[in-house]
């Protein structure tokens, strides 16, 4: 049981992430990353929807009919939506008014009702929700990653309006350096810091297995 929790949570946040290998929800995540805190905050409404959503698809899953199933997911994902929308428009409206239309667009991420359909309609709660947890995660994390990468070459600070969050006056976070490549903070900036980031995974996974590949040939001598 121990080994299959690790392994579920292993492939939502690594080995089958969402943004970086399957690149599922790739316009919310090119287009919001431009600070962290826009990333931390799409992120945590999605791992929120893709959680609740699997939890709701396994639930009902004996009394959804097949004809019908897709239409019936994309109802549970919008309601579900709504819901996050109004929170965060109601607790946090300057991070609401900053993300716009990109919170009801969650509904159109095919991340999340593609593991509705995969994952979630073939398989118990508890097994749903880690997937959505582990999936969930996954992407948040990379959200959030390649926000706090393209502010701080954008510019030069890091973690800035965290008050859109928190509260209080704004704040401009930790500067590191004065100024910034304005080319990171552009659409075009996005691209390729997703570029960098599946480059960065992909030789990470090489380097891995050619680490491993010797000891594998000395264990089957």
């Amino acid at each position: 049981m121990k080994s299959d929790t690790t392994s579920t949570l292993s492939a939502g946040l690594w080995r089958d992430n969402p943004g970086l290998v399957q690149l599922l929800g790739l316009c919310p995540l090119l287009a919001v990353t431009t600070t962290f805190v826009n990333g931390l905050g799409l992120g945590i409404a999605t791992l929120l929807v893709l959680t609740c959503s699997n939890v709701l698809v396994s639930a009902t899953r004996r009394f959804i009919r097949a004809e019908i199933r897709i239409p019936m997911y994309v109802l549970i994902i919008s309601s579900l939506v709504t819901c996050i929308e109004m929170i965060v428009l109601a607790w946090y409206p300057s991070l609401g008014r900053s993300l716009g239309i990109f919170i009801p667009l969650i509904v159109t991420n095919c991340a999340i009702v593609a593991r509705a359909e995969i994952f979630a309609s073939r398989n118990t709660v508890s097994a749903s929700f880690l997937d959505g947890l582990s999936m969930g995660s996954g992407f948040a994390l990379l959200l959030m990653a390649i926000g706090a990468f393209r502010e701080l070459i954008g510019q030069g600070s890091i973690m800035s309006r965290m008050d859109m969050l928190i509260g209080g006056e704004p704040m401009s976070g930790l500067v590191i350096v004065d100024g910034g490549f304005l080319l990171a903070i552009l659409p075009p900036g996005a691209f390729i810091s997703l570029a960098l980031f599946v480059a960065g995974k992909n030789a990470l996974d090489k380097r891995k297995q050619q680490t491993n590949r010797p000891f594998s040939s000395n264990t089957s001598r």
